[in-house]
């Protein structure tokens, strides 16, 4: 894939109706907002587009709606906390590319702002049905895609549009496919790569892939367990996902036939049960790797492997990590993830941080200033990750 993509600077938008992908997916509670930084992240594209005398038609879904209209996953309040955020009325549409849609989109003056409702209201949205991204293509001049989030995702609002107008990304998107694109294509070495989370059947092919490009792989986190199961080692009841240890086998000869190093955990903290409820108390040992008790699991990476872990990567000179490398989210079993995230803090390289839970690790720790990029899409990262295409990407117009 091309990672030189036109952005709304390389565009004439003056005038314009501007057609503009946001990821406005934001947690909320009892019809609350309970998290804006979605939206704060899209307020640079936002101002360019009304400072630079376009009408702007912004669009996103939020939740699985399934293609009925919900009144609580309306896009009201989205429109009304951005008005607050821009100290202008954003006009919210009733439809999503119905006759109040089309009506007020005709009626946009220069720098103004509307928001069309949920896109996921649709049935035709997740289909990418031709007709919607016809209906939807025919209120605006020019589509910006500006929701990296959903980018691995080929939706009427995120690729189908750009058949029918010109399309550029926002700065959200410049900024992911300009650092995560050079980081893979033509990375500063030495390049690590750290894999956590619990299933190894998830990243498959982001193992396959990245030992094409990286120096170091580490993996941590519950896929480890398979690893070390292919390695002929006991892991007790950890997780294990039995019919991927051939699998794992292959990768350690692969990672040796390339010459990359590859680090797994060497000792490990392990419990006679997984924590009920999962922030509760609980108790631990430490044990090596190769002597897991038949009658344990392992929750976490132990003390060795936190310091082998984080020399490897403040060694590096860029880092690309993705996945806790424990149960992160009870204060015991934390601390391997912290490691990482300090490590990477500490680190001068180019530190890349992907989506989901290494994401909110890294901003609960108060790292989040200290890392390079932390992406805001955890799929479309992972299938970044890959070397797929991503639809919502590749659709947009090369430089």
């Amino acid at each position: 894939m091309n990672y030189n993509k036109k952005s709304v600077e390389d565009i004439e938008v003056a005038g314009k109706r501007v057609l503009c992908r946001c990821d406005f997916n934001v947690p909320t509670k009892e019809g609350r907002i309970t998290s804006d930084k979605r939206i704060v992240a899209a307020l640079p594209t936002i101002k360019y587009l009304m400072n630079h005398g376009a009408k702007v038609i912004l669009c996103s879904h939020m939740g699985k709606p399934k293609g009925e209209y919900k009144p609580e996953l309306s896009l009201k309040i989205v429109a009304d906390r951005l008005s607050e955020l821009l100290g202008v009325e954003v006009k919210m549409a009733k439809d999503v590319a119905g006759e109040d849609a089309h009506r007020l989109a005709a009626e946009l003056k220069d720098g103004e702002v509307m928001l069309l409702e949920n896109t996921r209201f649709e049935k035709g949205e997740t289909k990418n049905d031709p007709e919607l991204s016809k209906k939807l293509a025919e209120m605006a001049d020019i589509f910006v895609n500006d929701a990296f989030g959903t980018a691995h995702r080929a939706h009427s609002s995120t690729a189908g549009v750009a058949d029918y107008l010109p399309a550029v990304c926002g700065y959200l998107i410049a900024k992911e496919v300009g650092i995560m694109g050079k980081a893979l294509a033509d990375p500063v070495r030495p390049f690590v790569a750290i894999l956590g989370g619990a299933k190894v059947s998830d990243k498959l092919n982001v193992i396959n892939n990245l030992l094409e490009k990286v120096d170091t792989l580490i993996i941590g986190g519950g896929m480890a367990y398979t690893f070390l199961a292919a390695k002929g080692y006991g892991v007790g009841t950890s997780l294990l996902d039995s019919e991927k240890i051939d699998y794992c086998r292959d990768m350690m000869q692969k990672a040796e036939a390339k010459g990359v190093k590859l680090l797994l955990p060497i000792d490990t903290v392990v419990a006679k049960e997984f924590p009920s409820p999962i922030d509760g108390p609980i108790e631990v040992e430490t044990v090596d790797s190769d002597k897991i008790p038949a009658d344990k699991m392992g929750l976490d990476i132990g003390e060795k492997t936190r310091a082998l872990f984080a020399e490897a990567a403040k060694g590096a000179k860029t880092v690309v990590w993705n996945g806790p490398m424990g149960v992160f989210e009870n204060p015991t079993l934390a601390k391997g993830t912290i490691a990482v995230a300090e490590a990477l803090a500490e680190s001068e390289a180019v530190t890349i941080v992907g989506g989901g839970d290494s994401a909110a690790a890294c901003e609960q720790l108060g790292f989040a200033d200290k890392i390079t990029h932390i992406s805001t899409g955890g799929g479309a990262s992972l299938e970044f990750l890959e070397g797929l295409e991503l639809p919502g990407i590749a659709c947009l117009e090369d430089k």
